[in-house]
């Protein structure tokens, strides 16, 4: 029998022969595309104390001004994810990419040289609108040119994208505001845009669902209008560190419920935007959980390891980057090779195992101090990751292999979107916890200062050794405290996180498929495919 590698095309091929000859080819640029949308998300994260210094060094932003320059690109990114899958399977992956890569590339020039915060708030939420349409559509299309049983490998692969750029994002915003000035961080995404653009006109095959139905216009704004809502309420409790403000419960209330007409609407309707009906089936549903709690994590340990390293240790951007690899460097090893122990040992252990892993990893950061080795927190990333790799991989083959693949695009959007929100929780979330519990930890030792420098010096460890600074020698006596405090606030934060990554194992345990044997594949894509009727 003619296997894949040797490049003929066996019976029953759906795929065009000329389609498959290059499918890694086509690979490759999709993860190119992925690589910048993915790499946005982490590269802001070393540039955020520059941008913060007044000009002509940075913009002189506030804190609240540099959540939202994080925020603005994941809540539209978010938003839009439902309606950039559906306009992909209808009017065409390739199209779809096209212009999402343009739009991203010109928010990044425009945010590259923004004159105020706000510019760039409002820039990184075109970067986010351009992100929305990148993101499904690169998944659509591998689902279109790899034949089923290559998927897994190829999503491996393209999961190990994303802890590339985890890797990449880090170190070069080190090494550019090493040598440039801040924007530098954003004008790189331009070369890379283009010559994405390029590869992809060349290469890239355009795909659609063959028989789309008529538009559910009312099914995408309520999605988007529910979605948009939901986010922006989390952003909002994680912004004010109170999530029992009555903006916060109103908006995230407000969310729920367009989202529940949402459900109704697309339940009762003959052309829904996205079958609901999918979420019945529990293999399916659990995946997609996974994917959200496992993001809830990342991004969450991502926010406030940065201030570990860089405001308690004293490293520097670039060496924050640098100490970040072994956590991409994980995912890129581990990613591909997952569905081999998913193959020996089935989707549920494997991936009930990699949340364990990740809960236990939370659980290390509690037991780390301002005098820890830091080999410690290398050997923690590493583990992290390699937790990370083992869920992705078997749960975005789970996601995809459940739908129909003329719905590709609207399976990667619910992956995608649930992945989004899920960050954003964790960095909502969690971050509302750090905040809480270092004020907590921290305000009995302002009390010597004014009233309005106490509230400011008590918002963050930044906001502490910036009032510190400005103080002088009468400021210095707030450095030991705040460090104390901001350990004491990860500590708990970081329990918060691992309870978070254990109630996903549970889910996963209880739903996820276990080993299925040989002979009976048949049966478990027929289990797999149970969603579609």
């Amino acid at each position: 029998m003619t296997t894949p590698a040797d490049g003929a095309a066996p019976t029953g091929r759906r795929i065009p022969e000329a389609v498959h000859r290059r499918r890694w080819a086509i690979l490759g640029v999709l993860m190119l595309s992925l690589l910048i949308v993915v790499l946005d998300n982490s590269i802001l994260n070393v540039a955020i104390k520059t941008i913060s210094t007044p000009a002509p060094t940075g913009l002189g932003a506030t804190q609240s001004e540099l959540e939202w320059a994080i925020n603005a690109y994941t809540l539209v990114f978010a938003g839009l994810l439902f309606t950039a899958g559906l306009l992909g399977d209808r009017l065409g992956r390739k199209k779809v990419l096209l212009g999402g890569l343009a739009v991203f590339g010109i928010g990044s020039a425009f945010a590259a040289f923004s004159g105020s915060p706000g510019e760039l708030i409002t820039f990184r939420a075109v970067m986010g609108l351009g992100a929305a349409f990148v993101m499904p559509a690169t998944l659509a299309v591998l689902m279109h040119v790899f034949e089923r049983e290559e998927q897994p490998k190829a999503i491996g692969i393209w999961a190990g994208g994303v802890g590339l750029a985890i890797a990449i994002g880090p170190i070069t915003g080190g090494v550019l505001l090493d040598h440039f000035w801040w924007g530098s961080v954003f004008l790189i995404n331009v070369p890379i845009v283009l010559l994405a653009l390029a590869l992809m006109l060349w290469l890239v095959p355009d795909s659609r669902d063959p028989d789309p139905g008529r538009v559910d216009p009312v099914g995408v704004v309520l999605s988007v209008t529910g979605l948009v809502l939901l986010v922006y309420g989390i952003i909002k409790g994680g912004q004010l560190a109170d999530f029992t403000d009555a903006t916060v419960l109103a908006t995230i209330g407000a969310g729920l419920a367009v989202l529940v007409a949402f459900v109704v609407f697309e339940k009762r309707s003959d052309h829904p935007s996205i079958d609901v009906t999918y979420f019945r089936n529990k293999v399916f549903s659990a995946a997609v959980a996974a994917i959200a709690l496992v993001f809830f994590a990342l991004m969450g340990v991502t926010f406030f390891s940065v201030f570990y390293t860089q405001s308690v240790r004293g490293y520097s951007p670039l060496e924050t980057g640098l100490l970040m690899l072994p956590l991409a460097a994980a995912q890129m090893i581990f990613a591909p090779r997952a569905r081999l122990l998913v193959d020996r040992f089935g989707n549920r252990a494997t991936t009930t195992a990699g949340m364990l892993l990740i809960a236990a990893m939370l659980a290390a950061f509690a037991t780390l101090d301002a005098d820890t080795p830091i080999w410690v927190l290398e050997v923690v990333f590493f583990l992290m990751g390699t937790g990370m790799a083992h869920i992705m991989t078997p749960v975005s083959v789970v996601i995809m292999q459940a739908l129909p693949r003329e719905k590709a695009g609207s399976a990667s959007a619910l992956s995608n979107t649930f992945r989004q929100v899920g960050g954003a929780l964790g960095i909502a979330v969690l971050g509302s916890v750090l905040s809480a519990a270092y004020r907590t930890a921290i305000e009995d030792r302002l009390t010597p200062l004014p009233p309005d420098l106490r509230h400011t010096a008590g918002e963050s460890i930044e906001a502490t050794l910036g009032v510190a600074a400005r103080l002088g020698d009468q400021g210095r006596a707030l450095i030991a405290p705040a460090h104390d405090a901001f350990l004491h606030a990860m500590h708990v934060t970081a329990l918060w996180g691992a309870g978070v990554a254990l109630a996903g194992a549970v889910v996963v345990a209880l739903f996820l498929p276990g080993r299925q044997p040989a002979p009976h594949e048949g049966e478990q894509d027929k289990e797999l495919s149970g969603t579609r009727s």
